[in-house]
């Protein structure tokens, strides 16, 4: 998605919020007090170098994972060009703030061993926290599609938002939204897969699919094994689908008739033998088994007593 895009998108949430090249003067200068010097009232709208025991982690923040590797990459690339872009806070009192977006560069910076990092102060509630850390993350750096999912999930729950009006925020299709959210339908083991980027979001819709969790194991186990794409994974799944249709399915037995089964079960234990009731259209029939010359004679004999 293009950068203007999702600018708009930031703007529904912060009316006040400007692209880089629109910034005033006073935003883009960072100024060199730390915000202890600076007076409570003056700390809104301005950028200023903050120490960086003082501010703690957006708890709101959508992204989980964070790399390693890039963290690495990203702290020293500070180290040797300082921070190009602040990172934006809102000021809490007593000296305290709480980030609202760039966890990764507040990480970095305290990775390579610095003490103060420039900081954009700006008021926000907890609604405008949870939304402008979704889609600075979104904008900035990719998150996997389970943080995505989660987050848009988050804005439905806690901010009571509907998928269209999400879809509207992020400046995505209301279907991109829901196709994300669906995402959190798919059991543990799939979700970990997606998590660890070993399957893209476009085979976990694939997978969403598939009626049981045996079979979407099953066809996870083909995908990663294979290295199916997702065309690939689509035709697996129709050809699954298909197959499972296709096999007999075992009939039914007909139920049996209480009443009949109760009068079976008596000339059973009457006769010591297996008897068989069975109805047709117009009446129906008794048979009564025997197993030898002798347990017919005794039958008889059976019937004679009560004849």
């Amino acid at each position: 998605m293009s950068k203007k895009v999702l600018g708009r998108g930031l703007g529904a949430f912060f009316p006040d919020y400007n692209q880089d090249d629109s910034e005033t003067d006073s935003q883009k200068t960072i100024v060199t007090r730390t915000a202890i010097s600076i007076d409570p009232a003056e700390r809104v709208n301005v950028v200023l170098n903050i120490p960086v025991t003082d501010i703690r982690p957006n708890p709101h923040q959508p992204r989980t994972d964070f790399k390693e590797e890039a963290l690495d990459q990203l702290a020293s690339s500070i180290r040797k060009h300082g921070l190009i872009q602040p990172v934006t806070v809102r000021y809490l009192g007593q000296k305290r703030f709480e980030l609202i977006s760039g966890e990764r560069r507040l990480r970095a910076t305290k990775l390579a061993g610095i003490s103060e990092i420039p900081a954009y102060i700006r008021e926000a509630n907890d609604e405008e926290i949870i939304s402008f850390a979704l889609i600075e993350n979104i904008q900035r750096e990719d998150l996997n599609p389970l943080e995505i999912a989660i987050g848009y999930q988050r804005l439905i729950d806690e901010c009571n938002y509907t998928q269209s009006e999400v879809a509207e925020k992020v400046g995505k299709n209301r279907s991109t939204v829901t196709n994300m959210i669906r995402l959190l339908q798919l059991p543990d083991f799939i979700q970990a897969s997606l998590r660890d980027e070993s399957i893209s979001s476009g085979h976990a819709r694939c997978l969403i699919n598939v009626k049981t969790e045996n079979d979407q194991r099953n066809i996870l186990k083909m995908i990663l094994s294979k290295s199916l794409s997702v065309r690939q994974t689509e035709e697996l799944v129709k050809s699954f689908e298909k197959k499972k249709d296709q096999q007999p399915t075992m009939k039914k037995a007909p139920e049996r008739d209480p009443v009949l089964e109760d009068i079976s079960r008596k000339l059973r234990a009457r006769l010591s033998t297996r008897v068989n009731i069975k109805t047709k259209a117009k009446g129906g029939e008794i048979r009564i088994e025997y197993y030898s010359d002798e347990d017919l004679e005794r039958l008889i004999q059976l019937f004679d007593e009560v004849g």
